[in-house]
């Protein structure tokens, strides 16, 4: 495989990333501007933001670990059927 990984990746990967990375970027400004400003409450908003953020950021792994064994195993396949041809 030549192509990086990106570029096939399964559109719910990208997704799933990009939610991710918002949600923790969301995160991280709510609990500056609280720090800022003084407001714990705040802060404490802000946290299960992150925590939402990181969970998509985990299932993103999991769906990217899902789509390379497959791809893996329908290589594996392709292989076996080209070796059997050539016999």
């Amino acid at each position: 495989m030549l192509n990086d990984f990106w570029e096939t990746a399964p559109p719910a990967y990208k997704y799933t990333v990009f939610a991710g990375m918002g949600l923790t970027f969301i995160g991280i400004i709510i609990i500056v501007i609280g720090a800022v400003t003084t407001t714990p409450s705040m802060t404490f908003i802000a946290l299960p933001i992150i925590g939402v953020g990181l969970l998509a950021h985990m299932v993103s792994m999991g769906l990217r670990g899902r789509n390379i064994r497959k791809e893996l195993k329908a290589a594996e396949k392709r292989e076996a059927a080209r070796k059997a041809g050539n016999q």
